[in-house]
């Protein structure tokens, strides 16, 4: 990052009051923790000073070669560990031979720590540094607990995590492995949000939470800037996002917006998200007409861990990438979810955790609902399946003929000759 410093305000999305950084540490004083705030930058300046072909020239690694688009004034506190530059998979014959839908696979699988979580925490710890935090904390289903504690790790930086007990043995083991403080707490993510936001208010810790933490969008949004240079600038129809929390998908919008005021794309594609069935506030909210609190919280049950949340905290930026797009929300079974697990990896290579399947769960009911729409979709795989391999080894367990002991029987032999 050897670029001048770019000034950007904090905006309320509730009141519209703005705010300068210094003035704010996460959410709106005035609309308290309903309050999400966008960083807005001087995207006039920037779009006269700024090109994209310069980005072919750009010296920085991952996703700080779109620095310029980063809250950050100081280059220090960079985690040394290489977040971004994940790769993008061309499948077009992924939903059958004759499907009208070309499908294209963005692989946050890839990145240090197996989620795409890990930008948002690479920028947390460095602007958590930048503020003189000593120590950093934040409330997960599992993913951004290990993104944190890896970036932590990397800077030697404290972090205490916030995790269900009910968290995939996969991703408290990473933790472990990390060195963080884990505190596991009995219910939902929701019980752990509050838990988190509690001792952060009372130990003055940097909450890297998203919801909270208005700042995560920053990072995660440059998953956009990734795949649209990718394509070289040619924006897909769709984007199929997995639901939570909703920062995904509301940062994936921020990302296609940003690019939008530069001038470097001509319009935001319509953005899917993604829920369970029975993990689907968003989904309930958006085709309702009630207002927001008043959609019923059902604690959630889905086999889909990273996604399983009550209230989702970023629920008004997560409506916001829907509406403004002219998208919708896809609600899909835990079944379609284990299903489309395991035809993702076995005709692609690319191995997802239940909640990222769900992405491609929700492409496949569209192409069924829409089979005669020539389109190109983006679905976006947020996370690794070994970072929760349940599903795969509950899916083997249906269908023992996969698990075989030695020696190979013969029938099968002559199968596989």
């Amino acid at each position: 990052m050897n670029h001048s410093y770019r000034e950007y305000v904090l905006q309320c999305l509730v009141c519209d009051r703005s705010y300068q950084p210094h003035e704010v540490s996460y959410y709106c004083p005035h609309c308290k923790t309903e309050g999400a705030l966008d960083a807005l930058y001087d995207y006039p300046t920037l779009k006269r000073e700024w090109s994209r072909g310069s980005l072919a020239h750009e010296h920085a690694r991952g996703m700080w070669r779109y620095d310029r688009l980063m809250p950050l004034s100081s280059t220090q506190f960079i985690p040394p560990l290489l977040v971004g530059n994940t790769p993008l998979y061309s499948r077009p014959e992924l939903l059958g031979k004759g499907a009208r839908i070309k499908v294209f696979i963005k692989d946050e699988s890839r990145q240090p720590t197996g989620s795409l979580k890990d930008r948002a925490s690479a920028l947390a710890v460095a602007h958590a540094m930048q503020c003189g935090a000593r120590t950093i904390a934040v409330a997960s289903t599992g993913n951004a607990a290990s993104a944190l504690a890896g970036m932590s790790a990397s800077l030697g930086l404290r972090n205490v995590i916030y995790l269900p007990k009910s968290a995939p043995r996969e991703k408290l083991a990473q933790m472990q492995g990390y060195g963080a403080e884990i505190v596991l707490v009995d219910g939902q993510y929701d019980e752990a949000f509050e838990q988190c936001l509690d001792a952060c208010e009372t130990h003055g810790w940097y909450n890297r939470t998203t919801g909270i933490n208005s700042y995560m969008s920053e990072g995660k949004k440059t998953v956009a800037f990734e795949l649209c240079e990718q394509l070289n600038w040619q924006v897909p129809d769709l984007v199929f996002v997995p639901v939570g929390n909703g920062c995904i998908l509301g940062s994936v919008y921020k990302g296609f917006f940003d690019l939008l005021q530069l001038g470097w794309i001509e319009r935001i594609p319509r953005l899917i998200g993604v829920q369970a069935e029975h993990s689907n506030f968003m989904y309930r909210a958006w085709r309702s007409d009630l207002p927001m609190q008043q959609v019923e919280r059902i604690a959630p049950t889905s086999l889909a861990s990273s996604i399983n949340v009550a209230l989702p905290r970023d629920r008004l930026k997560a409506l916001r990438a829907v509406t403004a797009s002219g998208g919708e929300f896809i609600c899909v079974s835990d079944p379609s979810i284990v299903a489309a697990a395991s035809r993702l990896a076995t005709s692609t290579g690319v191995f997802p955790e239940a909640g990222a399947a769900s992405a491609f769960a929700g492409l496949l009911k569209y192409a069924e609902e829409n089979p005669g729409t020539a389109q190109t979709a983006v679905i976006l795989i947020t996370g690794s399946g070994l970072k929760d391999t349940s599903i795969f080894l509950s899916d083997s367990a249906r269908n023992p003929s996969r698990v075989q002991s030695h020696p190979v029987p013969a029938a099968l032999a002559d199968e596989f000759t």
